[in-house]
């Protein structure tokens, strides 16, 4: 409220609120307005009244001085972004972040499969020593630090050979501030960043499980049938290679999801990541509240997904 503030407008905001409640009534008021089944009250001057416009609600029936309604989940609103739904401030970000996301965890998987067979294939050969120091640098780098190197190397020193900019999204407004352009060349440093760590991991564990399944009597059956090594780790080797790389990749995937803080904002991509950073300076509540929830509900999602893609690796895995 600002210097605006006077006791009058501080009661209102706070019955608007909740806020003049026990903190255990603000609990079940967030809890209710997190729920697809709520209880509303028929009172104007109750928090929980009922507005369409503001639940979105099917009313179900009433029940003495309460009505019972379907919904979606109300996530409630910004306090820093004049009354803006919290909804909607993650869903113009999080769509970023996905695609931020996905190529960055699509680089990992390539070249860290790729890299993590040639490395086990030439074990102990100056390829795979040579892989295995890159890996070991790509473990050790903070996220921080290796973001802030190649903004300053690929995105000031050889500007004028790579034409990347230090900072960027990937919707930007044009040279006239009149339309929204997607700028492609914005994902590729933030990307290749936030898919270092991964990478690394799964370099390590691709070469560790390759060489574990290297020993076993059916790869040992299969060189003696006279197979060349493409097919035996196309055929054989790759599939029951992968369970270690699928549960880290799986991690990797729902934490760079769960926003990626340091790469979004130091690249300035306007993602899930630098949204809970400014939620955080501007003490915005609701969309960290809300933030936190998102993230614990990708992370469940994307686990499940995986337990179902170990089915698929692993036919000797069975749900309970």
């Amino acid at each position: 409220m600002g210097q605006n503030e006077d006791s009058q407008q501080l009661a209102t905001l706070k019955q608007k609120y909740g806020f003049d409640k026990p903190i255990s009534t603000q609990y079940l008021y967030y809890i209710n307005d997190l729920s697809p089944v709520s209880f509303h009250s028929n009172k104007k001057e109750h928090y929980t009244f009922l507005k369409k416009q503001k639940y979105n609600a099917i009313p179900l029936f009433t029940l003495a001085q309460k009505t019972i309604v379907l919904k979606t989940p109300y996530l409630r609103e910004s306090f820093a972004k004049q009354g803006k739904r919290v909804s909607q401030v993650l869903l113009e970000t999080l769509p970023n972040t996905f695609v931020l996301a996905v190529s960055a965890i699509t680089i990992a998987i390539i070249i860290g499969v790729l890299l993590g067979i040639v490395s086990a294939l030439y074990k102990d050969r100056w390829q795979d020593k040579i892989i295995q120091i890159l890996s070991t640098l790509g473990m050790s780098i903070p996220s921080f630090f290796s973001a802030i190197l190649c903004a300053w190397l690929f995105g000031y020193l050889l500007h004028d050979f790579t034409n990347l900019e230090m900072t960027g999204s990937l919707y930007e407004l044009d040279d006239f501030g009149e339309a929204m352009h997607i700028k492609w060349k914005n994902l590729i440093l933030p990307a290749v960043v936030l898919g270092i760590r991964p990478l690394a991991v799964v370099i390590q564990l691709m070469r560790n499980s390759l060489l574990e399944v290297f020993n076993q009597d059916y790869i040992r059956t299969a060189r003696a049938k006279g197979l060349t090594e493409f097919q035996i780790i196309k055929k054989h080797a790759l599939k029951n290679a992968l369970n270690p790389v699928v549960t880290a990749i799986s991690g990797w995937f729902a934490s760079m999801l769960a926003g990626a803080v340091f790469v979004e904002y130091i690249f300035g991509w306007n993602g899930l990541g630098k949204e809970i950073v400014n939620a955080l300076n501007t003490l915005d509540l609701p969309v960290i509240m809300g933030a936190v929830l998102i993230i614990a509900s990708l992370f469940v999602i994307i686990n499940i997904f995986v337990d179902l893609i170990y089915l698929w690796l692993d036919p000797k895995v069975k749900l309970e």
